[in-house]
């Protein structure tokens, strides 16, 4: 099942001209030393790539050619299709390496640039994605943009081939009229956001609240049709909102969603970890790829879904996806990789689904049953193959069977062990063995959590680890944070999401274990934070003062499908300014939610991570500060139930107080005292359970 891709409009004739073929030497072009594993891909490509950089610009200038940029993603199987039909293909390549300087960038490493360029996409096509191509003058602007193209004329779309000669020839016969279209384009993807001048209320949350259910889809969950994303960022503003009398039906949209993502096909019944997205509406059939974001934001969702409405289920899905995480994404180090490939041997999907007789013969005697259960057939459901999905529920399948709820449960689960035994043996998809901050901050953030809320040391341990990587291997130094790491090297400066990411993982880890050494480095990298990305104005952008400059300095405000760069700042703002009491902490964190305020009202969905942030605000921030040898104890008071808008600090010994300010001249003597405080304006000090339960609910 192949999916559907964007298509183009121009179908220009190419004009009477002919390529020589470049001779194909079987060395490595200029991208096999770059620490990205899909640079790496295209190393021995016919085509004369040059990574992102002035080299290729300079060469664009001299030779008075367009820059033909090429934005993909290693897991990306439509990307890995464009390679396959074009960039390997040797007369396709001559063409490329006549006509243009050709730059291969990773998304995942440069999102400045795909964000810029993405920008210039969606404005001439009205749609974006990746494969993402590009025309650019010798200057970096663009002036002509698409996504796929096909190797040759199919669809309504023209081959990759015919576009390239159409662009050759406007570039030859129509420069002035390109240059124009530049410099309209480029002017049009630098506008800002108008901020607006108070920080969104109660209002706007409603607003927002009544758009995001009117796209509710009640019988499959998730929101719209096919193909159909889990949404995440969404997901956690209906959780946080659950409860609230503007949004009543905010909990079951949540349920709903979590239980159809995990009966479905998107999730990996076998190995545990979710999938990018369904190609359908109703989650059964998935795009293959696994990306540590997508794992790392549902194992946290599950968790605390199961928290919000008691669905034992959400528990064990959330320690599954933990432990796909730790078991496939890990480095053994601590860092988490970001991606598996949809492809293994060439083939998407290959690696995860089953004949009925391959089936039958792994699972044996319990195949009928398990069968049933996961809706295993003769004819299939991708491509005459099963991806397994449950189709029945334990309780259905026992009923059908005549047999116990506890023999279907045993059946199924055995069955799930063999099945994993066996799709061990076979070629994995690829994996994206780079290890991205902005992910890995997403990461440690659910491992901290899970390991406090489930009592399990291991994910704890686990999180120390990260933190212990990506601050030993992913700092220059300076101490500047950098993006990514590959191949045992770090080089690309660290963005907004990275330093805010990072930090917000960093936080929760020193909320969760009380060391304080996280918090340190949590608000070192929210100042610094403050000092790199943010103008005179207060506003914040996705690049540092100190990066490369680009056609235009670009901002990241969307939430989709990970938390933006200004949301996530807004987010380590306002806890480092709850635990310091600085105004102007708090100042910084509503600039960032006021420039992004127009977006509540025009696109909601698009920024479920903000509209979170205003729901936390809107219910009221709390500081909560326990101190005292019994800190443990009445800490998990604070962490029983979800608690997004307070902030906890931990001190067992009375001598923390120096290192972090809501803990200052809270010295009980002997005995163990919890403070629930708003504004740094405290309650009656507690010493019992119940009695701090009573206050924080």
């Amino acid at each position: 099942m192949r999916r559907g891709t964007p298509g183009v409009t121009n179908s220009a004739e190419p004009p009477a001209q002919t390529a020589t073929v470049a001779t194909v030497t079987g060395m490595p072009n200029r991208l096999a030393d770059e620490t990205s594993p899909y640079l790496r891909q295209h190393q021995d490509n016919p085509v004369d790539w040059y990574p992102w950089g002035n080299e290729a610009f300079e060469q664009a200038r001299l030779h008075d050619k367009p820059i033909l940029l090429s934005v993909g993603y290693s897991a990306c199987h439509w990307c890995h299709v464009m390679a396959h039909e074009s960039f390997e293909n040797p007369e396709t390549a001559a063409l490329m390496n006549d006509l243009f300087v050709n730059v291969k960038v990773d998304r995942e490493e440069r999102p400045d640039v795909d964000g810029i360029y993405m920008s210039a996409v969606q404005a001439t096509t009205g749609r974006g994605g990746w494969p993402m191509t590009v025309w650019l003058t010798p200057d970096g602007k663009p002036f002509f943009a698409g996504t796929y193209y096909p190797a040759d004329d199919r669809h309504g779309m023209p081959s990759f081939r015919r576009v390239m000669a159409a662009v050759a020839e406007a570039w030859s016969e129509r420069r002035e009229g390109i240059e124009e279209q530049a410099a309209h384009l480029t002017e049009s993807i630098s506008r800002d956001l108008p901020a607006a001048e108070s920080v969104p209320g109660l209002s706007a949350l409603e607003a927002a609240y009544r758009q995001i259910e009117a796209a509710y889809d009640p019988v499959a969950g998730g929101f719209g049709g096919a193909p159909k994303f889990p949404q995440q960022p969404v997901l956690e503003f209906l959780l946080r909102a659950a409860g609230r009398p503007w949004a009543p039906r905010a909990e079951e949209m949540v349920r709903t969603t979590l239980e159809k993502m995990a009966s479905g096909g998107l999730r990996d019944h076998v190995g545990g970890g979710f999938s990018r997205y369904s190609v359908d509406a109703n989650w059964n059939i998935p795009h293959f790829e696994k990306m540590l974001y997508d794992n790392a934001q549902l194992a946290r969702l599950y968790l605390r879904g199961w928290q919000v409405t008691g669905r034992a289920g959400f528990r064990a899905v959330a320690i599954e996806t933990l432990e796909y995480m730790l078991r496939d994404l890990r480095h053994p180090d601590g860092g988490l990789f970001s991606a598996e490939d949809a492809d293994s041997e060439g083939v998407e999907g290959k690696f995860y689904v089953w004949t009925d007789e391959e089936f039958d013969s792994v699972v044996g005697t319990g195949a009928a049953v398990a069968g049933t259960y996961f809706g295993v057939t003769s004819a299939g459901n991708f491509e005459g193959a099963n991806h397994l999905r449950e189709t029945l529920t334990l309780e259905e399948t026992a009923i059908r069977f005549g047999i116990s709820n506890e023999a279907a449960a045993a059946v199924v689960a055995t069955a799930k062990e063999q099945l994993y035994e066996l799709r061990a043996t076979r070629i994995r998809p690829g994996l994206d063995d780079k290890v991205v901050t902005a992910w890995n901050g997403l990461a440690l953030r659910a491992l901290a959590e899970a390991g406090v809320i489930l009592d399990e040391p291991r994910y704890l341990d686990s999180a120390r680890q990260n933190a212990r990587f990506v601050l030993d291997r992913l700092r220059n130094a300076d101490g500047r944070l950098l993006r990514s790491w590959g191949k045992g090297n770090a080089r690309i400066p660290g963005f907004l999401d990275d330093y805010a990411g990072y930090a917000i993982g960093l936080f929760t880890l020193y909320q969760a274990t009380g060391e304080t050494e996280w918090y340190e480095e949590a608000e070192r990298l929210t100042r610094s934070m403050l000092q790199l990305f943010a103008d005179d104005d207060g506003r914040l952008y996705s690049t540092g003062s100190d990066a490369e400059r680009l056609i235009t300095r670009p901002r990241d405000q969307m939430d989709n499908p990970v938390p933006s760069g200004t949301s996530l700042a807004a987010e380590a703002l306002l806890w480092l300014s709850l635990y310091t009491g600085e105004a102007d902490l708090r100042e910084a964190a509503e600039r960032a939610i006021r420039d992004s305020a127009a977006l509540v009202e025009r696109y909601p969905s698009a920024v479920g991570h903000l509209l979170s942030l205003l729901t936390s605000i809107d219910r009221g921030l709390r500081e909560v500060a326990i101190v005292g040898p019994a800190a443990d104890e009445l800490s998990r008071v604070m962490w029983a139930g979800f608690r997004p808008g307070a902030v906890l600090a931990l001190d067992r010994t009375g001598r923390d107080g120096e290192t972090v300010p809501l803990l200052r001249d809270r010295g009980t003597g002997t005995g163990t005292l919890a403070f629930v405080c708003e504004g740094f304006v405290c309650r009656l000090p507690v010493s019992d359970p119940e009695a701090l339960r009573a206050q924080l609910d």
